[in-house]
């Protein structure tokens, strides 16, 4: 064979494995991007609360995704405090939430919580159950996954991030526009 014949199979073995590389990344960049949990958007969804009592979830359906309106009692929200070294995100730097949900209890008002109920990690739908020492908890019972009533995420599991907050207001003193800022 000639010089030339081996200088060609090299460069298409250059092409080749060059192109495999690119698809490779081009696949984990399309992973990571799909994998993210996404701020949804859709129609404003008003869901009255005022019927909910301490310690009961709710579960309405908006733009395709299950929203969760969680009244949390005083002892719920004293309970969000006193174990931040455990949380990966304790402080909400890096979550997907409105401004005005940028605090210990991320919500607008303390006693009402508002997420998107599904798991960081795959979005399969957590369950609210009690935890250690009596202090309710989500858990995702495809891996274990566990969030605070704040919807903070535990280390322990494989979510890597916080429940998505959706943009959302209080109207009068029982009702929640999901999807309104």
């Amino acid at each position: 064979m000639s010089k030339d014949t081996f200088a060609g199979i090299d460069r298409r073995r250059l092409y080749l494995v060059g192109g495999l590389c690119a698809l490779g990344a081009g696949l984990g960049v399309a992973r990571y991007v799909v994998t993210q949990p996404q701020p949804p958007a859709g129609h404003p969804l008003p869901v009255d609360f005022g019927d909910l009592p301490p310690g009961k979830l709710r579960t309405v359906e908006w733009s395709g995704r299950s929203v969760w309106l969680l009244r949390r009692s005083a002892d719920d929200i004293a309970g969000l405090a006193g174990y931040e070294g455990e949380l990966t995100d304790p402080a909400s730097v890096h979550s997907l939430q409105p401004a005005g949900c940028r605090n210990a209890h991320r919500s607008l008002r303390p006693e009402l919580f508002v997420a998107i109920g599904q798991c960081t990690h795959q979005g399969c739908p957590p369950a609210l159950r009690s935890g250690a020492g009596n202090r309710a908890e989500f858990l995702c019972p495809c891996h274990s996954s566990k969030y605070d009533l704040a919807g903070r995420v535990f280390r322990m599991g494989p979510a890597p991030a916080n429940l998505v907050i959706p943009e959302y207001r209080l109207e009068g003193g029982s009702r929640v526009v999901i999807g309104e800022a």
